[in-house]
């Protein structure tokens, strides 16, 4: 059979298997739960809530949600598969949003130190996580609960020391309004541009380059990835690091937003995250995961998060309808891993 004739043979009898093949393996992709779930929870939403959900200002009722916990979502996805969890933002979010308006809201320093502290304390509670977790070789769900509890009594201790006060306001330059704070459209907060831009540097950090091998590898054994010659201690102390400077940068565009900071405010992006994460498709256990399923996960909580309002039903039915989601989530995630192990197998036989 000539060259000519095996191609005619391939587009004609060779288009089908090919396709299943294709589609089977995107079945078997971390994400392929997430994607059904998202499309899934979209179209009972603009089916029960009509034409108010699918117009600008029902996208963006969801997008703006999605947007700030997508950022924070984002380095907690990537720590689970590395088999770690950070539970600190919950108190890192309000403590940086009240230092850039401790110090350029009430003191009325320069944006641009307030803005630089706030990450730069992001970064330094990240950093501490990190080191204390490879020192005391305590899980990180402890050791972080323990810094969370620490930064909050820090925050309100130091906020009421300096300003006597909570809260804390604080009234943005048109330029830092417009970078961080602001409404394009009067509906889309500009937070939804950072997220993508946050979205494009986390799948080139995890899915193109060899620091995403690393994350793999440190997820899957510990003790493998070290003697393999990855730098076990110095990546782990810089997915935290990651972490906390995420979650400072939500508390600034927060800061921006409502031009007001309170001690308490970040709490709900804890178990919010962690949601999204695992609607998106990573394991708890680590090793297993991809920035398009966080993403998508994120938008599928914030779906259900906002959607529930546009609908007759009772508001207090989009927690069980999260719970319900969470609990479906992790049924089909472990379904499609199953799956793709099954795959591997079968491919490697």
């Amino acid at each position: 059979m000539n060259s000519a004739t095996q191609s005619v043979s391939t587009g004609t009898h060779g288009a089908r298997p090919g396709l299943g093949v294709t589609l089977g393996r995107l079945a078997r992709r971390p994400e392929a739960g997430s994607l059904l779930g998202m499309v899934a929870v979209f179209l009972f939403f603009a089916l029960s809530a009509g034409t108010i959900f699918v117009s600008p200002a029902g996208f963006a009722s969801w997008l703006n949600v999605a947007a700030e916990i997508g950022i924070v979502a984002l380095p907690i996805g990537i720590l689970m598969i590395a088999g770690e969890l950070d539970l600190s933002i919950g108190a890192v979010i309000p403590a940086s949003s009240l230092t850039l308006a401790i110090i350029s809201g009430y003191y009325g320093l320069p944006e641009p130190i307030g803005i630089a502290a706030a990450l730069a304390f992001g970064l330094l509670v990240g950093a501490i996580n990190g080191f204390l977790v490879l020192r005391t070789e305590v899980p990180s769900l402890i050791v972080t609960i323990g810094t969370m509890f620490a930064v909050m009594g820090l925050t309100l201790g130091l906020s009421v020391l300096l300003t006597g006060s909570t809260s804390t306001n604080i009234v943005p330059s048109p330029f830092y309004k417009a970078l961080l704070g602001q409404f394009v459209g009067g509906m889309f907060q500009v937070t939804i541009f950072w997220w993508v831009g946050f979205i494009i540097v986390a799948a080139f950090l995890l899915h193109l380059s060899p620091f995403g091998n690393w994350v793999y590898a440190l997820g899957g054994d510990k003790i493998s990835a070290r003697n393999a010659g990855i730098p076990t201690e110095r990546l782990t102390i810089t997915l935290f690091m990651m972490s906390g400077f995420c979650a400072a940068f939500v508390g600034v565009g927060q800061a921006m937003v409502y031009q007001s900071a309170q001690v308490v405010g970040g709490q709900s992006f804890i178990f919010n995250s962690i949601m999204c994460v695992v609607i998106g498709g990573v394991l708890l256990t680590g090793g297993f995961g991809s920035v398009a399923g966080i993403v998508l996960g994120t938008i599928t909580f914030s779906i259900v998060n906002q959607g529930i309002y546009f609908t007759g039903f009772d508001p207090n039915l989009g927690s069980v309808i999260i719970g319900a989601l969470l609990l479906l989530a992790v049924l089909m995630n472990d379904t499609f891993r199953k799956m793709a192990l099954t795959y591997s197998t079968k491919k490697k036989s």
